[in-house]
């Protein structure tokens, strides 16, 4: 029984040492900004409210709109699927507001079915490969670039992660968004879609 325990804790120790690496590595990455010439801008999905991004997915769309006139990609790929709203999707949200906002509407790609990171990423990854496209530029926000980039790179991608502006200025909420997505990843990377 002592040994059993003893193993157990063992255990322990050593995911939560991985999982606090893990989060120091994704905190370093949240603040990193590695946007470069790419193929294209892919700016991962949020919430979206009857046909308008919510102010998350708007800061992510107008970091990416930035990017764009600055001529790092020729185009954009949106990101997202329903999210439960039966006539919207968020990738279709987004192509709406950047064609809004001057993109030309056949510079901007939409992955409509993805209802997770890894569900988007890897379609993006999948579209991009149909397309001939090697590299993108992920857009999202800081906590969450690191794992977008991985499941992306996962699939044969070169990414540079560029993370919007944040409005989180609580350094424990940063940390903790931080540790969530180290979760995220460590599930993901055993094998876990979430």
């Amino acid at each position: 029984m002592k040994r059993g325990v003893l193993i157990l804790a063992v255990f322990g120790l050593l995911a939560a040492i991985c999982l606090g690496r893990l989060t120091l590595a994704i905190e370093r990455q949240a603040v990193l900004d590695e946007a470069r010439p790419a193929d294209v801008i892919v700016v991962l999905g949020a919430a979206e409210y009857r046909g308008k991004p919510s102010p998350i997915l708007k800061a992510r769309l107008d970091h990416a709109l930035g990017l764009y006139r600055r001529g790092l990609a020729p185009r954009l790929l949106t990101t997202g699927g329903a999210g439960g709203d039966p006539i919207f999707t968020e990738s279709e949200v987004g192509r709406s507001y950047l064609s809004r906002h001057g993109v030309p509407v056949e510079a901007i790609i939409i992955e409509p079915e993805g209802e997770t990171t890894a569900e988007s990423a890897t379609s993006a990854a999948e579209i991009m490969r149909r397309m001939d496209l090697k590299s993108c530029i992920v857009v999202s926000d800081g906590y969450h670039i690191y794992r977008a980039k991985k499941i992306l790179q996962h699939q044969g991608i070169s990414v540079y992660g560029s993370p919007r502006p944040s409005q989180i200025r609580n350094e424990w909420i940063l940390r903790w968004l931080c540790f969530r997505q180290a979760v995220g990843y460590a599930l993901w990377s055993a094998g876990i879609r979430i």
